[in-house]
């Protein structure tokens, strides 16, 4: 199942959902210290594994961090292969003074905002998309 890949229809179709919760991202140099929790991410960097995390379950771990974010999934299903979406959304909420971090999975993006923020990046988010030219 292929996902769109017309940045105007992507940008019209991003459909913000804000996830409930707060999460966080941490550094691990040994995944046994998860103690067998899932982390909603991960990616292996040369420094260590960085794992993104329920702010609850990294307390319960134990685990350190410094940024607590909510999660902004955008419903639209984007193609890995699209071009130009990241930079529109990044580029709107830059503007807006939102720092932002990016995961794309196989049918969506997701964008980790610092939780004070959230609700104005997801408006926005509403913005962007409500302004967006059709092709």
């Amino acid at each position: 199942m292929a996902g769109e890949t017309a940045l105007s229809t992507l940008i019209r179709n991003m459909s913000p959902h804000l996830n409930p919760g707060q999460y966080v991202f941490c550094t691990l140099d040994d995944a046994a210290r998860l103690q067998g929790s899932v982390p909603l991410g991960s990616f292996r960097e040369r420094e260590g594994l960085t794992v993104i995390l329920e702010r609850g379950e990294a307390d319960r771990l134990g685990l350190a961090y410094v940024y607590s974010a909510a999660w902004i999934t955008l419903e639209v299903h984007s193609s890995l292969s699209a071009v130009g979406l990241t930079a529109s959304f990044a580029g709107a909420l830059a503007q807006a003074g939102i720092s932002c971090n990016v995961v794309a999975g196989y049918f969506h993006d997701h964008l980790f905002v610092a939780s004070a923020d959230a609700e104005r990046a997801v408006s926005t988010l509403r913005a962007l998309a409500a302004n967006a030219q059709a092709e």
